[in-house]
């Protein structure tokens, strides 16, 4: 059973809007491929990030920080559906582990197509990236085997020193996070403007 399907995409976008669709393509490390095929048990080839805004002035989301990432380094939460599981209900289910907060979805901002290489070795993985808001649950993760820490951080602190901590550190998947941020960044910059957002 798939996972996501076009079915599944197009129902989203019905009701979240449609997505800006970007590919991208990172150069990644051996120990970081390993990791990467370790995430893509029965196949997974995707991931449903999140924006989780506090309330609706848009600018505090919820961040996690995984325990082998380096101190100062965060990004926002993502995980995936499991065969067969709505992905509004996945989205739900993956809040609620790694932040503790249960949330509305609110837009589909991104449909990211990416293609991860080592050497000869070629991953390509989706992110379906949302923006959402807080609907009840305080901040504290649940999924203490994955997730060291959660805080609220603005955009501007995520694209200032977050981001250069997790380009420092070389790897090829932090810099295809960095890269998901910039572009959802942009995309919420863009609905402020347009009068879509406070």
């Amino acid at each position: 059973m798939a996972y996501v399907t076009d079915e599944m995409i197009r129902e989203m976008e019905e009701r979240f809007g449609t997505p800006r669709h970007l590919r991208l393509s990172f150069e990644i490390k051996p120990p970081e491929m390993v990791m990467l095929r370790g995430s893509r048990k029965h196949d997974r080839n995707h991931d449903i990030t999140l924006f989780i805004f506090r309330d609706r002035s848009y600018r505090e989301f919820a961040a996690i920080a995984k325990h082998m990432f380096p101190a100062g380094a965060f990004r926002a939460p993502s995980g995936a559906a499991n065969p067969g599981e709505p992905l509004e209900d996945a989205a739900r289910r993956e809040a609620r582990e790694e932040t503790g907060l249960e949330i509305a979805l609110d837009r589909f901002i991104l449909h990211i197509h990416a293609r991860f290489t080592c050497g000869p070795a070629v991953v390509d993985w989706r992110s379906l990236v949302f923006t959402a808001l807080h609907d009840g649950g305080e901040l504290a993760h649940q999924d203490e085997e994955e997730i060291r820490e959660t805080c609220w951080l603005t955009l501007e602190e995520l694209q200032g020193p977050v981001r250069e901590t997790l380009l420092a550190t070389g790897m090829g998947l932090f810099a295809y996070r960095v890269a998901l941020h910039d572009a959802a960044a942009a995309e919420i910059e863009k609905l402020r403007k347009d009068g879509s957002l406070p």
